[in-house]
């Protein structure tokens, strides 16, 4: 965990590649990345699943195996809410993946029940606070990175909202705060100045160039489920083009 802290505290932002199998662990290592996580939604999609912790812990757990018997990267797991709302629970699951060499976890402040909201912020850190005391009361020491979902979900007064919870999570015992969907520069800038612990931002098409988030303070970039999505579009383009021209050539293109 050290290591992988570490890798938070450098001067360029610890570019993350999120992957979903082995084989997409292994294309993470090949292109030199440093660091990888899971992506939930991508992970559910392959398994046939809709995000939404819809997988079987157990069936995270295999997936993850996989990958980490497939590369040597510090792998992150994305554990949605914990797949449970019993701290002991959760911790029991984040055990589970650190006897697996799993060096970090994301946990997000929201729950999916037909549709996603945020939830009580004191409840959430007096959650996270009782799961960090457990693990370690288990000797067990993981980087455990908070998503905050302010800016996903559109709440009002999103970066303000942002602040007061990336203070009482830091309180709470998280080691990072990611804020999904945040975009622009000066929201950047305030959630960054508002805390000591490493932010960690996701690919989005109006994010800052890598070259102005090191200047904004951001310590992690995720490319979330986009990479996922960009991979399959392209297998049904090619499919596509296979039935509409009779030949495979497209293949090898």
């Amino acid at each position: 965990m050290n290591e992988f802290y570490a890798l938070h505290q450098q001067v360029t932002p610890l570019l993350l590649a999120n992957v979903w199998d082995a084989p997409s662990a292994k294309c993470a290592e090949q292109a030199g990345y440093q660091a990888m996580g899971t992506s939930s939604a991508a992970l559910a999609a392959v398994l046939g699943y809709e995000d939404g912790e819809n997988i079987p812990f157990e069936e995270l757990l295999f997936v993850v195996k996989r990958i980490t018997a497939s590369s040597l990267l510090p792998l992150s797991v994305d554990i949605e809410s914990g797949f449970s709302k019993d701290p002991r629970v959760i911790t029991d699951h984040i055990q589970q993946l650190a006897e697996l060499g799993v060096v970090g976890i994301n946990i997000e402040d929201s729950r999916v029940q037909n549709t996603r909201s945020l939830c009580d912020k004191d409840e959430f850190a007096d959650l996270l606070t009782q799961v960090c005391a457990q693990l370690a009361a288990r000797d067990v020491h993981i980087f455990i990175n908070v998503r905050c979902d302010v800016f996903l979900l559109g709440v009002e007064n999103a970066v303000e909202e942002a602040c007061i919870r990336a203070h009482s999570y830091q309180m709470a015992g998280a080691n990072g705060l990611f804020f999904p969907c945040i975009t622009a520069e000066q929201d950047i800038s305030k959630v960054t100045r508002s805390t000591s612990l490493p932010i960690n931002v996701m690919a989005m098409p109006e994010l800052p160039s890598v070259a102005k988030l090191t200047e904004l303070g951001v310590k992690r970039i995720s490319t979330g489920n986009f990479a996922h999505m960009a991979v399959y579009e392209r297998l049904t383009a090619t499919l596509t083009q296979i039935k509409a021209q009779g030949s495979c050539t497209s293949l090898f293109e």
